[in-house]
């Protein structure tokens, strides 16, 4: 499932970053198509805003793999809602994958190795890449407090992938603490679960700023000549 109900409000423009342009469709619609068009993928939710009215005039949005449903206020909300949904017709002990709107760039290699990878973990995890840099800790004024050690630090991606009913579970836990998951492995943790780490390709980038968009079309050009698009 896809939330798509955000604002995108660091990228500065009117349009939402998932309506944006990138090469001769929306980014939103290179993402859909990414699970739609795979072979393993029985169906795709999209966690639409109330008042989106782009939605519906996508190709992708009439496609028949391909379902709607309500975005909340927060991410978490949005996936609660599309967990919902797919609860309509899935099992609680069915595989979900949850992945961000705004990363076009997924290559369908990952989503194979995630599938492969975790088919028979009792939990789930998530696509991530190992820090390379060096990592810095910031105080207040942004001065320098410590140097973290990379070893066994990892960038979260997404896809992210759980049961469905252990992530509706620990996602409806969380908010009944007050808590606002950034993801979903971080329900998963609170709920006492160690979700694994799958390693990914570092093009699967987030569109956050405009630079992003610009780089997006540079992956997904090298990727069409590569023939790795999906």
């Amino acid at each position: 499932m896809i939330p798509a109900a955000g604002l995108g409000q660091r990228m500065g423009t009117e349009v939402p970053k998932q309506y944006l342009p990138l090469r001769g469709r929306v980014v939103l619609e290179h993402t859909v198509e990414r699970f739609a068009s795979h072979p393993r993928i029985a169906g795709v939710v999209v966690a639409i805003a109330p008042q989106d009215a782009s939605w519906d005039h996508l190709p992708c949005a009439r496609a028949a793999k391909v379902r709607r449903a309500e975005g909340g206020a927060e991410r978490c909300h949005s996936v609660l809602n599309a967990l919902k949904r797919l609860a309509e017709t899935a099992a609680p002990g069915d595989w979900v994958l949850v992945h961000d709107a705004a990363r076009p760039c997924l290559r369908k290699k990952d989503i194979d190795r995630m599938l492969d990878t975790l088919a028979s973990h009792p939990v789930g995890g998530i696509l991530a890449v190992p820090v390379r840099d060096t990592m810095k800790r910031g105080g207040a004024g942004n001065e320098i407090t410590a140097t973290v050690d990379r070893k066994n630090l990892w960038h979260a991606l997404t896809p992210q992938m759980f049961h469905l009913g252990m992530l509706t579970q620990a996602i409806e836990q969380a908010l009944a603490k007050g808590v606002i998951v950034t993801d979903e492995a971080q329900a998963i943790e609170l709920a006492g679960h160690q979700p694994v780490l799958v390693e990914g390709h570092a093009d699967n980038i987030k569109i956050t700023h405009p630079k992003d968009l610009k780089l997006a079309d540079i992956y997904l050009r090298l990727q069409e000549e590569e023939g790795e698009c999906a």
